[in-house]
């Protein structure tokens, strides 16, 4: 999980317990916005075409900027891209790329605009379902032993996200790096990096 800007939260255990007496990963004690998503979606399994768009296109969006920016958007953003239903998405014109533009309720980077629009039409050409491509990445799920013990543990970066990112790629899709295909893994439950002591470690 990285907050923004390329940092990571790193803390020792002892730090683990948020002021409501959860015990959660560091990150989600920082903000009430952050401990909700921490607590109900982070690390949950998501299938669905329309959610996993969602997510992948939101990673890309947060690229550079602070996560709980992007949270706080998150509605705005799907009033702007039509629920991010990606069939409608690939139909965005050049008048829609002038309305995102001037939305100032989401974030309005030109490139991220444009490569949201230019990743739902590559969604269009797949010749396998959206759900199908991401989770073929996911790894063997590990057992406890295999836990992250900090945040400082936790990757930025994995074999399994460097490929998903070049195989994406390949099929058209941009503002997928590593990166931001590793942290849309851990977001959608493909991989479940919640740390040793947090209480959605099972």
């Amino acid at each position: 999980m990285t907050t923004g800007e390329g940092e990571r939260v790193v803390t020792g255990t002892d730090e683990l317990t948020g002021a409501d007496g959860v015990a959660r990963c560091s990150w989600g004690n920082s903000a009430p916005d952050y401990a909700e998503y921490h607590d109900t979606e982070w690390g949950v399994p998501l299938r669905g075409e329309t959610a996993l768009f969602e997510r992948l296109s939101l990673e890309a969006f947060q690229s550079g900027l602070s996560w709980l920016t992007i949270l706080r958007k998150r509605e705005a953003f799907r009033d702007a891209f039509a629920g991010f239903d990606p069939r409608a998405v690939a139909a965005f014109t050049d008048d829609d790329v002038a309305r995102l533009l001037a939305d100032a309720r989401i974030v309005r980077n030109r490139a991220k605009v444009h490569a949201t629009i230019g990743n739902a039409r590559a969604i269009a050409e797949l010749d396998t379902p959206l759900d199908d491509l991401l989770w073929s990445f996911a790894p063997e799920p590990r057992d406890s032993r295999g836990r992250p013990a900090t945040m400082a543990d936790v990757p930025a970066v994995t074999p399994e996200s460097t490929a998903m990112a070049k195989a994406l790629k390949k099929r058209g899709f941009t503002f997928v790096g590593p990166t931001t295909c590793y942290a849309m893994m851990q977001a959608t439950g493909m991989v479940d990096d919640h740390v040793a002591g947090c209480h959605r470690a099972v």
